[in-house]
């Protein structure tokens, strides 16, 4: 039977046959991809896809479901950060609520004091949670297990404190009023407010994505799943470990800080109440059912956020429930999903579907082959 490759032997008389000149040329031309194929580029081109098509589908939801779908779009960036740093790097955290309500708070007090536009004021509170990051990066970088875990914690316990402390910086207990903003008089007079948060939270998403896409395809993505599964290993290849780590951090809590701040826009209030560790202990699960470490699986997750409490709110008044189950229901049902997910799917929902999703196409081949 004749063989399809060509012999080492064979390559060689091959390359002898080609002009020197030629093989000059040919080696210092750089291959161009078209550029749909370009990462970048595909993955800002879906996103605008993405962007129109969320335009069209939210105006003909109901002003709730528009609601709610604003409810999702910052936990589904504070995920996609915490999945990040978890998943891509191996830090764990549980003090990303508390990362939210610094991002909250930036957003509400520069609002409060100057006339700035709202993607300013969004950048803004990114930035000033990423720099937060950086400095809380430099002290996770030398800890690990139990004990970054507990600086974490300690961190989602006090910073709430710290508003009722400063009552009249912070607001107190009662927090800070968030005004929010108008649809735009060219959406036309029946684009409703719920649907222009919905539409902005799709926007910040979108970018958040692609961001984080393309940072994972990248050489930072790589040398952080490189210190993620052998630290040892990373340095002897000239990877630096601590800078690796602290900029993991960094970009995990810019995103949870951008989620803090669209999480104030739309609840048009930022007190200490919203931020507790149930938050972030409710992150972590979160990013457990949908999937640590990927893509998709924030979105998952934070669905099931938003969800989770509205049926548990549903069951307690359909179960004449007292108020102290009827508070802590939601974390229960949050302990039975990690169960159900760990038992089923240890790599979340959207492992489950990947894995089922190879398993279809795999045979399709094989009866193709056939």
């Amino acid at each position: 039977m004749e063989e399809s490759t060509i012999s080492g032997e064979s390559n060689e008389n091959l390359v002898s046959e080609i002009p020197p000149k030629q093989l000059d040329q040919a080696a210092s031309e750089k291959i161009k991809l078209p550029l749909w194929r370009l990462p970048l580029i595909r993955n800002c081109g879906i996103g605008i896809v993405a962007i129109a098509l969320f335009f069209v589908i939210s105006g003909h939801l109901s002003l709730y479901r528009n609601y709610q779908l604003a409810e999702v779009g910052p936990y589904i960036l504070a995920l996609l950060g915490l999945s990040l740093l978890v998943g891509q790097n191996g830090q764990i955290s549980i003090g990303h609520g508390a990362l939210m309500a610094i991002g909250a708070w930036t957003f509400a007090l520069f609002q409060l004091h100057t006339k700035l536009p709202l993607a300013v004021l969004l950048i803004l509170a990114t930035l000033v949670t990423f720099i937060f990051g950086s400095l809380l990066g430099l002290v996770a970088a030398r800890l690990r297990g139990p004990y970054l875990a507990g600086t974490t914690l300690a961190l989602a316990l006090g910073l709430p404190d710290i508003a009722t402390r400063y009552r009249s910086l912070f607001g107190g207990y009662q927090g800070l009023q968030i005004t929010q903003p108008s649809p735009p008089a060219f959406l036309g007079a029946t684009f409703s407010a719920q649907q222009y948060l919905a539409v902005i939270d799709m926007i910040c998403i979108v970018i958040g994505i692609i961001i984080f896409a393309n940072l994972i395809r990248s050489k930072t993505g790589r040398n952080m799943r490189a210190v993620r599964d052998d630290e040892i290993a990373s340095r002897i290849s000239g990877i630096s470990v601590q800078k690796t780590q602290v900029f993991a951090f960094a970009v995990s809590a810019g995103a949870a800080g951008l989620g803090g701040a669209l999480l104030a826009l739309v609840s048009s209030n930022v007190s200490p109440g919203a931020f507790t560790l149930t938050l972030s202990i409710s992150l972590l699960a979160g990013m457990v059912i949908g999937g640590t470490g990927t893509i998709a699986g924030p979105i998952w997750g934070a669905f099931i956020m938003v969800y989770v409490p509205q049926w548990a709110t549903t069951a307690t008044e359909k179960l004449n429930l007292n108020q102290g189950i009827a508070a802590n229901l939601s974390l229960g049902l949050y302990g039975v999903l990690l169960i159900v997910i760990i038992l089923l799917a240890p790599m979340g929902i959207q492992g489950l579907l990947r894995s089922g999703f190879s398993k279809v196409v795999l045979r399709r081949q094989g009866k193709l082959s056939k």
